[in-house]
């Protein structure tokens, strides 16, 4: 009955030493964009230039059917210089609503010409068709007034 203090302490002692490192995920290149911790899309720079500034936000590319279904409904939080974009292809006349969606947001129509085109506001959980002015490519969803803030207007040339 002595052994078993004894093989109880070699078990402990080789429990506590030092273990090779879990191999780390290897770094993403260069060419492969960033993914949002919470939706897992890819985030991309989007520069929205006015007549004084340059306005630069990270936003998350809602390029499937279903990640533009889902935009961003249930997400409580947003940082005022990250959004989402929507692209749009062939270029079509869109309608978005908030139903489900919890964050107040702008949502910013975006033209052929990649110039704003019009500015909605999207208040939450309502499920008023917000509709483009025309055609367009993408839209933009950023926090409500941050359009304003920054002096976004149609016309302002949107690059991403």
């Amino acid at each position: 009955m002595k052994l078993a203090p004894t093989v109880c302490l070699v078990v402990l002692l080789a429990a506590c030493s030092p273990q090779p490192a879990a191999e780390a995920t290897p770094a993403a290149d260069a060419g492969t964009p960033a993914r949002h911790r919470e939706s897992g899309l890819a985030v991309v720079p989007l520069t929205v230039t006015t007549a004084t500034a340059t306005h630069r936000f990270q936003v998350e590319v809602a390029a499937t059917p279903a990640a533009q279904q889902k935009g961003l409904m249930f997400r409580t939080a947003m940082g005022p210089d990250e959004g989402m974009i929507f692209p749009n292809s062939p270029p079509q006349v869109r309608s978005f609503w908030m139903k489900n969606t919890v964050i107040p947001l702008d949502i910013v129509y975006i033209g052929p010409d990649r110039r704003v085109l019009n500015i909605v506001h999207g208040e939450p959980y309502s499920t008023e068709s917000l509709p483009s002015a025309g055609p367009v490519i993408n839209v933009l969803e950023l926090v409500a007034g941050r359009s304003a803030e920054l002096g976004i207007k149609p016309g302002d040339v949107v690059a991403w």
